[in-house]
């Protein structure tokens, strides 16, 4: 009964920060103005603290895109801690390297990978963290498998994707909870946690199930 009173305290003090949290983004130096709205759906103050993100922790970003989460990431594990952000989109990662030196971060390297490997540093990230990307991947299977050599032996992935059995009218875009966690699965992962007090979202922990 403990156990569960806590967790239920715990979701409503998350929910509590992530309304305080809606209120703030417009005001967050690292936020640039088209990125108000969705960083209203997820929170980065709200997701990173819920998925474990501390100071000195290795990362790595997989679907970086212009850097929405790279920044925020960055600015939370400086300054020992090193974000590995990665696209295969070129031009995407010029403009985090940009946006880097703009707001004075220097502890972000832009690495380019392909659609089936990330080509992230071997053995060597803390975390790898997708945020909005899996239900974007060509070959989702793949590029989860090739994750795993990047990880420490006890590294994660943290993934945040938009959930469909929550928002039905994403249908064509966002993934099914079932789906993604098939998708998991035949990656060779384990759901070591789940959270699902976003609205819209779920966070997702894996952990390499050293079945493959």
């Amino acid at each position: 009964m403990r156990n569960v009173n806590f967790k239920t305290a715990l979701i409503c003090f998350l929910f509590a920060l992530s309304c305080f949290s809606l209120l703030a983004q417009d005001r967050d130096p690292l936020t640039l103005p088209r990125e108000v709205r969705l960083n209203e759906r997820q929170p980065p103050e709200i997701i990173l603290k819920a998925i474990g993100i501390k100071p000195g922790m290795i990362i790595g970003e997989v679907g970086a895109g212009r850097g929405r989460y790279t920044v925020q990431i960055a600015s939370r594990i400086a300054p020992d801690g090193m974000v590995f952000a990665n696209d295969i989109v070129e031009n995407y990662l010029r403009y985090i390297d940009k946006r880097c030196k703009d707001q004075g971060l220097t502890n972000v390297k832009t690495v380019l990978g392909d659609v089936t490997d990330p080509k992230l540093p071997p053995a060597a990230l803390d975390m790898v963290i997708m945020v909005n990307v899996v239900h974007c991947l060509a070959e989702p299977v793949p590029l989860l498998k090739n994750i795993k050599k990047s990880l420490k032996p006890d590294g994660v992935i943290a993934i945040v994707e938009g959930n469909l059995d929550k928002a039905p009218d994403a249908a064509g875009e966002w993934f099914s909870r079932s789906k993604l966690l098939k998708i998991y699965q035949d990656a060779g992962y384990d759901v070591v946690r789940e959270e699902t007090f976003l609205p819209k979202d779920n966070i997702y922990i894996l952990k390499d199930s050293g079945l493959d």
